[in-house]
């Protein structure tokens, strides 16, 4: 069974779409929909039931579907482990906004010095997105806020984060939660503690710009969660008010366990003071 074709079943199924499924492999629509009919036939099944508003598995395709998932994953993990035969040739890491902030510049520079060969390939996302992605083998390994405690996923190193609650100094703050995008674990945080604390209901905005949302917190339009060191780095510890909190949001350097990196061992020890 041809992986490339179920790739194509996988998204059109996703999407629930053939012109979406193209848009996102990057394909024609008739490029699609010939796969699709290929493999179809190779089956000597209809997988989708074509309407007004897109396609809908039929009951074929959903016993296929989950696995179509797995052989795709095996696949590509078989491909990355293939590439990585001799040494890691290529570490695809993802990092929260907040660690990039702080320390991928430093981890950046000594993976470099250690391993001047291995090409590296970042995403910088939310730490739910980031999972996700690490579970799919979209990534080697992720930088993290908080221990994730999922069965597949293994602890390779964790970094000391000190968190605190930034408000305005000299004015009393809007009721508005900024954080960096949806699935930031800073926002859900603390959205929970400032619903405990009040019966205030906090608007929620994302900027993806930490020295624009301390100069918002700082005009007093609201309030946020970060690392002190990012405060510090902005130049913006003696502009704010500055609450210690006992939230347990270090940060957290995983792998999947089925997956892990063979420079497992140096992630382990290394340091990014």
């Amino acid at each position: 069974m041809d992986s490339n074709l179920l790739k194509v079943f996988i998204a059109v199924a996703n999407t629930k779409s053939i012109s979406l499924g193209a848009k996102e492999l990057n394909f024609t629509q008739s490029n699609v929909t010939l796969r699709i009919k290929q493999l179809e036939k190779s089956l000597g099944y209809d997988l989708f039931h074509r309407t007004n508003r897109g396609v809908v598995l039929t009951l074929a395709g959903e016993k296929l579907y989950p696995y179509a998932v797995d052989i795709v994953k095996k696949v590509e993990e078989a491909s990355l482990k293939m590439k990585n035969v001799d040494y890691q040739k290529l570490l695809k890491v993802g990092s929260t906004q907040s660690n990039t902030t702080i320390r991928l510049t430093k981890f950046i520079e000594k993976l470099n010095k250690s391993f001047p060969d291995m090409k590296l390939d970042f995403v910088v996302d939310s730490s739910l997105n980031l999972i996700e992605q690490l579970l799919n083998y979209k990534l080697d390994i992720a930088f993290v806020n908080g221990n994730p405690n999922h069965k597949d996923i293994e602890v390779l190193n964790i970094f000391k984060e000190d968190i605190v609650l930034v408000e305005p100094k000299d004015k009393i703050a809007e009721d508005t939660i900024f954080a960096y995008k949806n699935g930031c674990l800073n926002r859900i945080f603390l959205e929970e503690y400032l619903n405990n604390e009040n019966e205030n209901k906090y608007k929620k905005v994302n900027l993806e710009n930490y020295e624009l949302i301390l100069a918002c917190v700082k005009a007093g339009y609201g309030v946020a969660l970060f690392s002190r060191e990012i405060i510090e780095k902005f130049g913006y510890t003696e502009k704010l008010k500055i609450t210690q909190m006992d939230f347990n949001l270090d940060t957290y350097l995983i792998c999947r366990k089925d997956f892990i990196p063979m420079i497992e061992n140096y992630l382990r020890d290394i340091k990014l003071i």
